[in-house]
């Protein structure tokens, strides 16, 4: 019997163990066009957070006492679709489970890039794509520019660091405690904060003496404001994520928000499937960067699908570096 995580009440402020809870689910009929999928990979992401209210938003809301769903890599068992057969390596969306039971259009078979399967929820999947549309479309960034980096040592960010060292900018990037920063400073960051060490808004003019002309936010909070502070005339902000704001239960507040008119910022809200038409741009410049060495991927992995849950929790108090998967 496959078995899948339930999302039982929701949460407020931070999830704990309690809101979750894995059961025996049937699986549907192997009808035409059906296919079934052993999962290897599941992806837990910051967004999941989001869908565990019950709010209107870019995705619907998880159902309450019904298997969740996220990003997944796993391997055709049984198929009743010509495009698939036993064997075929997929990702798909029906992750938080082992098994999955799907039509043939829900699934993407992967494409033989010579990289293991489960990059493609990371570096050349959402995590990668993420990085690469927004640092380079919804902030349009350029050689030359000046780049700030929230959680820099996170899937994400970690990305981002990358690509724009690959593509000729100073990058400074944020991370938490002397090893995450050590990493962030071998990714090839300019300069590299340990916001855990001093207030950020000083750290930030120590690193960027002459300014920001980008930043990609994947924290909101202080980091945002920090951003503000330091932005240079015609800054581009690609905002990305709030993790610092997802569990909180009172507005942010933002002490250099008015730079925004003064310094001409612009703020970009981004979903990387905004940018699903330019895919195969994203895979030949990440491929490239990968085969020769430019874009490294770190992954943090945590073994079985009873373990979900906690992987999850892990990403609001920093016990990833790099993606976080959960193995099965």
């Amino acid at each position: 019997m496959a078995r899948a995580w339930h999302l039982m009440s929701r949460p407020i402020g931070m999830p704990t163990p309690d809101n979750f809870a894995l059961k025996e689910i049937a699986l549907p009929a192997l009808d035409d066009g059906m296919v079934r999928v052993k999962n290897h990979f599941l992806s837990v992401d910051p967004y999941m957070r989001g869908r565990m209210n019950d709010t209107k938003s870019y995705v619907p809301p998880f159902a309450l006492d019904a298997p969740m769903e996220g990003g997944a890599v796993g391997e055709v068992v049984e198929s009743r679709d010509p495009g698939f057969k036993p064997g075929d390596t997929v990702m798909h969306m029906l992750g938080w489970r082992d098994e999955a039971v799907a039509p043939a259009s829900a699934l993407n078979k992967l494409p033989d890039l010579g990289v293991a399967p489960q990059a493609f929820l990371g570096i050349l999947g959402l995590t990668g794509g993420t990085a690469y549309f927004g640092l380079l479309e919804a902030a349009s960034a350029k050689e030359g520019d000046i780049v700030f980096v929230s959680a820099a040592a996170g899937a994400v960010g970690s990305a981002v660091v990358q690509i724009a060292k690959a593509r000729g900018m100073t990058v400074i990037g944020s991370a938490g405690g002397a090893v995450k920063c050590d990493y962030v400073r071998s990714l090839g960051a300019d300069e590299v904060i340990d916001y855990k060490a001093g207030p950020l808004v000083k750290s930030l003019e120590a690193a960027a003496p002459k300014g920001i002309d980008v930043y990609f936010d994947n924290v909101g909070g202080d980091h945002l404001d920090a951003a503000l502070a330091h932005a240079r005339k015609d800054a581009r902000f690609a905002i990305c994520g709030m993790i610092d704001n997802y569990n909180r239960g009172e507005p942010a507040m933002f002490r250099y928000i008015m730079r925004v008119i003064g310094m001409r910022i612009r703020l970009q809200g981004f979903i990387w499937t905004d940018y699903l038409g330019h895919m195969g741009d994203f895979y030949r410049d990440m491929g490239g960067w990968i085969a020769n060495g430019q874009v490294k991927s770190r992954e943090t992995v945590v073994d079985g699908l009873e373990q979900t849950p906690e992987a999850f929790l892990g990403l609001f108090s920093g016990k990833n570096t790099g993606k976080m998967l959960v193995k099965l």
